[in-house]
This record gives structure tokens, C-alpha cells and sequence, in this order.
């Protein structure tokens, strides 16, 4: 009689199971690689959506990557509707679409300039609530129009988004994600920097859309507005405050020589060390480098200690000027992109505590002193430049 009741309450359950009732095939999704927004006229919001075209693959256009040049298959398309706000384009570009968007393998996102400089606040609203959208997706901001940087179709790779993904994560400029950019953008300083992106006019013979999309430098943020830009030197700085310094060269002038030195950073250690000196406030940034030679374009043998000591010594000056633009940059602009206001509470959290209403002013009166030591570790096999007799080669 047990065994009766049990099976039939295991029947009478049976109904009630969940199971997958919800799942969508992958065939029924159109799968956002990048998306772009933008401001438009009348206070409309433009979002641009690139989708994958999965039967690019079966066809063999995966293997062209979108480049013309082969005559293959594109991999990807765009799409664009303006409405209200991201929802309600969202809703209108669903329309448009056979399949049911799905935006768990966007990488990239992309906001206009226009944009930008109104603030993005309410894309980044959307973007955090919806459950699809990766937090380690990577922010970008373009120099005018963002809907072009994914109609292009770069020869190198599949897609334009996937061109910048690439050079983010080569660090050729500051590497954002949707994560780090909410946490500067509600951390005290409300501050925050964004790469800034441009595309790179094809070349002779190419096709219009064969331009290739670039980071150009850095935008930067005050609480959701972009107020100003960053030069990519004044970018390499900022890099160097951030210790996000990666297959980066330096190359610099030794003094009273002709040519110039190229070296390439194999380690870098970067202390930023906060600092109250008789009630003034004080950044110490102390930064430990080791470079290698790559190309030696003056007549210094650096096999020669005074020679090698010049040489280090215009690295160390070099590596100096780029901190101290990229710094006093974001102090003119009150921008406390570093998070420095962070590091100064956690050390001096009463003093902190008493200018937390006017840190922007604290920030950009603040004191910095940057101490460099920087070593080239390793000159290479060829001591001398390479081309050069004895006789013309200097020990310095």
C-alpha cells in the first residue's frame, strides 16, 4: 500500500516539474557581438546592435573575417531604432529581427560623443539591470557617431568588435569594463575614464567600410558627463599611475645626443603612496621600471657605465614628464579618475572625513612628487649602434 501511495505521489508531482520550459534554442537567437549608442535629434537614443550571421560559418565566410578583399562573406551585420530611451529601441529593433536578441556574448559597447558629453547614466542603468549584458564587457567612447565603428569591416579580424577587444587587451590604451566604470562612477571621486575610439581610414584601393577602428586616447568622465580628452602620450601616464603599463616601448633623447633610444618595459613596480605634510595634502609616486634595449639610434656604446647612466637617466626624466602631464591633466579637469580619494581615507580617514564635500578642490591644488628609478637591465648583444665605426662611437 506504501509503495502505491509513493508512486502515485511521484506521478501527481511529475506535472509540477519545471524542467526546460523556458529554453531557447541557439537557433532561435540573434547573438550581439558589439552595440553602440547614440544621441540623436528630438532627445532620441539610437542603439546599434551587430549580430553574428552563424551561417557565415557554413558557407566559409568565417574564414574571410568580413574582408573584402577575398570577396568572402561578411560574418556580421548591424542594425539600428531609435526610441525614447534604450528599451524602447531595443523593443523597436527586436521587430526587425527574426530572432530573439541575446546579448550575453556582446563584448563591447560603445557610446557616441554627443552622447557622452550629456551624460550616460541611464544606458548604464539599462545596461547593469538587464541580466544578459557581461559585466566584463569592455566600454568604449567614439569620436563622433558610434554606429560607424561597427559598420566598418576591418581585413585583420571577423569583426570591428572584435579589433578593439584585441588592442584592450594588448593595453595599447586603459582597458574598461562595464564593472570598473560603474565603480568610478559611484566610488566618492564620482570620476571616471573611458578609451576613446576612431576608425582608421581604409587604404588605397579598399572599399569605403575596410576603415579600421583604433584607440586614440582617453575620455574623461566627472560623475556621468565626459568634460574633456586625453592625448595617448597624456594616455601612456596615466597608464603608468594606473601600473597597467604592458608591452609598452619608451623611446627618449639622451641629452646633447643626436638620435634617440627605444626601450622595452620588462617590469614595472608603481607605489602610490598618499601623504598629509603639515595640513598639506601630498601624492608620493614611486616607480621602479627595468627596461631593455631594443634600438639604439645614437652613437653611445651602453656597454660604457657613463653612457649607460646618460641613458638611464633621460628614461627616468622621460617616464617623469608623461606622469606629471597625465597628472596635472585630470587635476585641471577635478577628475579623480585614480581613485586617489580612496587611498587618502583609508589612511587619514578623520582628516578625509572633514573634506569629503570639497575633495575636487583638494585634488587639484594637490602637491605631487614623482620619483623614478629606472634601470636598463640589458643592452643587448651590439654594445654600439649598429652601423657605426669605433671611431665614431662616443663613451659619454
Amino acid at each position: 500500500m506504501k509503495s502505491v501511495l509513493l508512486l502515485l505521489g511521484i506521478c501527481g508531482t511529475i506535472p509540477f516539474l519545471s524542467g526546460c520550459w523556458d529554453r531557447v534554442e541557439i537557433t532561435d537567437l540573434a547573438i550581439v557581438t558589439a552595440a553602440a549608442i547614440d544621441k540623436k535629434d528630438n532627445n532620441q537614443i539610437e542603439l546599434s546592435v551587430q549580430v553574428f550571421i552563424p551561417s557565415s560559418i557554413s558557407s566559409g565566410g568565417g574564414g574571410q573575417g568580413g574582408s573584402s578583399q577575398g570577396g568572402g562573406d561578411v560574418t556580421t551585420l548591424v542594425r539600428y531604432e531609435k526610441g525614447s530611451n534604450i528599451s524602447d529601441a531595443l523593443s523597436k529593433l527586436q521587430s526587425k529581427l527574426p530572432r530573439k536578441i541575446f546579448w550575453g556574448h556582446c563584448k563591447v559597447f560603445v557610446f557616441g560623443e554627443q552622447l557622452a558629453k550629456e551624460g550616460i547614466q541611464e544606458q548604464l542603468d539599462f545596461l547593469l539591470r538587464h541580466p544578459q549584458p557581461r559585466e566584463k564587457a569592455n566600454m568604449y567612447v567614439s569620436k563622433g557617431e558610434a554606429r560607424p565603428i561597427l559598420e566598418s569591416l576591418p581585413p585583420l579580424e571577423n569583426y570591428s568588435g572584435e579589433v578593439l577587444r584585441e588592442l584592450s587587451d594588448l593595453h595599447i590604451g586603459m582597458l574598461v569594463t562595464m564593472q570598473d566604470l560603474d565603480e568610478m562612477l559611484t566610488g566618492r571621486p564620482q570620476a571616471a575614464a573611458i578609451p576613446i575610439v576612431k576608425i582608421l581610414p581604409p587604404g588605397k584601393g579598399q572599399k569605403k567600410l575596410q576603415g579600421i577602428p583604433y584607440i586614440v586616447g582617453t575620455a574623461v568622465f566627472k560623475k556621468d558627463k565626459m568634460t574633456g580628452t586625453m592625448t595617448e602620450k597624456e594616455t601612456r601616464g596615466l597608464l603608468w599611475l594606473r601600473d597597467e603599463v604592458e608591452s609598452y616601448t619608451v623611446t627618449f633623447q639622451p641629452k646633447g645626443v643626436k638620435g634617440k633610444i627605444s626601450l622595452s618595459p620588462v617590469s614595472a613596480k608603481v607605489k602610490i603612496i598618499p601623504q598629509i605634510i603639515n595640513e598639506k595634502w601630498k601624492l608620493l609616486v614611486k616607480i621602479n621600471t627595468d627596461g631593455a634595449v631594443i634600438q639604439n639610434g645614437t652613437n653611445l656604446n651602453l656597454s660604457n657605465p657613463k653612457s649607460l647612466k646618460a641613458a638611464e637617466r633621460a628614461y627616468q626624466t622621460d617616464i617623469e614628464k608623461r606622469i606629471e602631464m597625465a597628472f596635472l591633466h585630470i587635476q585641471q579637469k577635478k577628475a579623480d579618475i585614480l581613485g586617489l580619494g580612496k587611498d587618502f581615507y583609508r589612511k587619514y580617514p578623520k582628516q578625509f572625513n572633514k573634506v569629503d564635500n570639497h575633495w575636487d578642490e583638494i585634488f587639484a591644488e594637490m602637491e605631487v612628487e614623482v620619483d623614478v628609478a629606472a634601470h636598463i637591465r640589458r643592452q643587448g648583444y651590439i654594445n654600439k649602434s649598429a652601423g657605426l665605426s669605433e671611431k665614431e662611437v662616443k663613451d659619454k
